[in-house]
């Protein structure tokens, strides 16, 4: 499954083989893994072991990925609860201990063998390609490589894969990321894209003239990029308006071990099936329409730490099957419309926090935000807006409800502070990203 480092004058984009092949030879490919994974799970783990011997089946049974209906669906619930049941592995065989960010409940853990980082970096490596890497690129990774963060990790990894240079300048301090881009010249940033925009006012306030930096391009984490039709969405074009640099942007999860990865063509992520099976789910567990949103729920393939079988991530978004531009046939994974567990009801209305960050990142006064949840007095949801501004008055609460209003019929309750105090709300002593939703609903 896994391949070689490409070499160090590589100029042409890599496609791993199994990405060029037609619909029917990648379905093969998968039910041939799939069956491997489900002998492995029924000898190795406590939980899938206790699971299918409860529901007296047969694995011989589970031919094709269509008879995958008649496994069960593992919740993030059932993962807190039975964590240490996931585990396949020995202690000794454990080479890195990592956690989930725990954004709707407690951190789950996750136990990576080598064999584990070995397909993380080749993950990220296939995934840096697909985003036009080459070995010549200098990236500069401005994310947290500790804090038992993931995707730190994975992309330090993958680079290495991909012969490339890497400044570990890890978050914030906008000051320190202009002191390395000016001295190692890099020309790929990795980052939150919220983030981005901070290194751009810190350029703008301290005369350093970053349009004529030796970035071209950012791997986006953490924050979409585009509506569902592939459009820039606000924060994506504030970026570009500001700082015409390639965007790329990126959908991934610790659980998932892998990421789905835009191209050049910027028409959703690339699905790599030789990691991992996707299905996209109703509220009953069935398969959605291709024209139809469905939550993204995984099978893992490769995974000897903790694999998972048909885990739902939450998440929810439209899929597309037809062959790329760039030379891919494989299935590729829409903008995240919003997560199952954050939907919101307000006033009669159905809400993702997505669809709030896009009204706040399009008003100028708005310097940063969390968007706060909770249950009020007769049992209904409540939305506490906490903005970072320095134009703090009746006027500005006023304008920016009508925003909200003229897009969303309904219009949350504001409470002003300053961008400092909202930053630090933001960056807690324990967070790897910043936080942008907090959920206190009963």
């Amino acid at each position: 499954m896994l391949i070689k480092s490409i070499s160090k004058n590589t100029k042409t984009t890599y496609i791993p083989d199994i990405e060029k092949l037609s619909a029917n030879e990648i379905k093969i490919f998968q039910e041939a893994e799939l069956k491997k994974l489900l002998e492995y799970l029924n000898k190795y783990s406590a939980f899938y072991k206790n699971r299918l011997k409860k529901i007296k089946l047969n694995i011989d049974n589970i031919k094709c990925l269509e008879d995958l209906k008649e496994l069960p669906i593992t919740t993030k619930e059932e993962l807190q609860k039975y964590n240490e049941d996931f585990i396949c592995v020995k202690k000794n065989k454990i080479i890195d201990y990592i956690t989930t960010s725990g954004t709707l409940g407690d951190p789950v853990t996750f136990a990576m063998t080598e064999k584990d980082l070995e397909r993380l970096a080749y993950n990220e490596y296939i995934s840096f390609v697909c985003a036009e890497g080459k070995s010549s690129d200098i990236y500069q990774l401005m994310t947290t490589i500790d804090k038992r963060f993931m995707a730190g990790l994975a992309y330090f990894l993958g680079i290495r894969k991909l012969r490339a240079g890497i400044i570990r300048v890890g978050n914030g301090v906008p000051e320190l990321q202009w002191d390395s881009i000016n001295r190692f010249k890099p020309n790929t940033l990795i980052a939150v894209p919220s983030f981005i925009l901070k290194v751009i006012e810190y350029a703008k306030k301290n005369g350093i003239d970053y349009k004529k930096s030796s970035i071209k391009k950012a791997v986006c984490i953490g924050e979409p990029l585009r509506n569902t039709d592939f459009t820039l969405n606000t924060l994506g074009q504030k970026i570009k308006d500001k700082w015409n640099i390639q965007l790329f942007s990126t959908y991934a999860s610790t659980e998932m071990g892998s990421a789905f990865t835009e191209c050049i063509e910027g028409k959703g992520g690339h699905h790599h099936p030789e990691l991992i099976i996707v299905e996209f789910l109703d509220d009953n567990d069935n398969p959605v329409k291709e024209e139809e949103a469905g939550e993204v729920t995984i099978t893992t393939l490769g995974v000897e730490g903790m694999p998972l079988l048909r885990y739902k991530t939450g998440d929810v978004c439209f899929h597309y099957k037809e062959k790329c531009k760039c030379g891919r046939t494989t299935m590729r994974l829409g903008p995240i419309i919003g997560r199952k567990k954050q939907m919101i009801k307000y006033k009669g209305t159905t809400l993702y926090p997505p669809a709030l960050y896009d009204i706040l990142n399009n008003i100028k006064e708005v310097e940063n935000y969390i968007v706060e949840v909770y249950t009020n007095e007769i049992g209904t949801d409540e939305i506490l807006i906490h903005i970072g501004s320095n134009c703090s008055n009746e006027r500005s609460e006023k304008e920016i409800k009508d925003h909200f209003r003229a897009k969303l019929r309904v219009a949350p309750s504001i409470k002003f502070s300053t961008p400092e105090i909202v930053n630090k709300m933001q960056y807690t002593a324990i967070s790897r990203k910043p936080i942008q939703f907090i959920d206190k609903r009963q």
